[in-house]
């Protein structure tokens, strides 16, 4: 296993991170086993993952108290990053989504901050949240100053409940708010080889300031996982049926995409799964992967990919598999 500092702070992560949103169960995720849950939590630990990423939205508290229960005995082990900014305690916030009877809200208030890192710090059975981030930046009509939001994070951080501050889903000039106030260490946002567009912004002001970059959907909903061929249509129930990557047009390109990428991984010896960690890992120093992990056999190809050191050429073949595929998407319309 390979490991990486968190920004500036002396957090050293593990450059893969458990993704706990499955071991919440729910309606996205229905059958999860909490026994087999626990038991991948504490698997990844034996197999040197340290890091774990949750939110109370996932499962509604449940994905936060799984892994609670898992690390018991051996938080220390664990670096635990979670979030506050989606809120169901009672009306007050900017409408985001319903899901299972609760109509979740934009809140970054003070007060609802206040609130929810108490029910985390609960529900995780830990006295401190190493990462504490904003899950999504607040948006009319409840739009509290973001300056408000920053000096709540740089209390809670003071009295020692949360250790290192980020920011989930933000645009670059939130990222800057942060900084301009001391008060942001990780940004996680979407990135895969396919769905690159943060690198026009937040990865150069990432790595400008000494930042990490937390990269989530690695295999860009599945796709770079292989398991998809020609005659997949993706059920309109599915999140996957509203990513562009899935539509008519785009669809087509990235099938030929992977044939590429198939090839590299066949001449690493790689699986595509893992060559799809690598290479965001290879992109740069300051980026640490999110992969989403319900079971211990989830766990092989993070690991093989965390492991796995592209070198150069490897690296320049699949960017320019990957410019192909945005020049043909752009090409496209789509």
């Amino acid at each position: 296993m390979r490991y990486r500092k968190i920004g500036r702070t002396d957090i050293t992560a593990s450059v893969v991170t458990f993704g706990a949103m499955g071991i919440g169960g729910g309606f996205r995720f229905p059958g999860t086993d909490d026994a087999v849950s626990v038991r991948a939590v504490r698997a990844a630990l034996d197999r040197g993952i340290t890091t774990f990423d949750t939110a109370p939205v996932y499962g509604f508290g449940h994905s936060e108290e799984v892994l609670g229960t898992a690390l018991r005995g051996r938080r220390d082990e664990a670096v635990i990053s979670t979030k506050c900014g989606l809120w169901w305690g009672d009306d007050a916030g900017t409408y985001r989504f319903t899901w299972e009877g609760h109509a979740v809200k934009r809140n970054l208030s003070p007060r609802t901050i206040r609130i929810e890192v108490e029910e985390s710090l609960r529900r995780l059975q830990t006295d401190r949240i190493d990462v504490y981030y904003t899950h999504n930046p607040a948006q009319p009509p409840f739009l509290t100053p973001i300056e408000d939001t920053i000096a709540t994070l740089l209390d809670l951080r003071d009295e020692g409940k949360i250790l290192a501050i980020g920011a989930s889903n933000c645009p670059p000039e939130d990222v800057q708010a942060h900084l301009d106030a001391g008060a942001i260490e990780i940004v996680q946002r979407k990135y895969n080889v396919l769905e690159r567009e943060i690198e026009q912004d937040i990865l150069p002001l990432v790595e400008a300031n000494g930042l990490s970059l937390h990269a989530y959907s690695p295999l860009a909903s599945g796709l770079l996982s292989g398991r998809f061929g020609a005659d997949y249509t993706p059920d309109p129930a599915e999140p996957r049926a509203s990513s562009p990557l899935f539509s008519e047009h785009v669809y087509p390109l990235t099938l030929a995409f992977l044939d590429g990428f198939r090839a590299v991984a066949d001449e690493v010896g790689a699986s595509l799964p893992a060559l799809a960690v690598a290479h965001l890992l290879a992109a740069s120093p300051a980026v640490n992967v999110i992969s989403g992990i319900r079971k211990e056999e989830h766990l092989d190809a993070v690991v093989e990919g965390a492991e796995l050191e592209l070198d150069a050429a490897a690296v320049a073949r699949i960017r320019e598999l990957s410019d192909r595929f945005q020049e043909q998407r752009a090409a496209s319309g789509s």
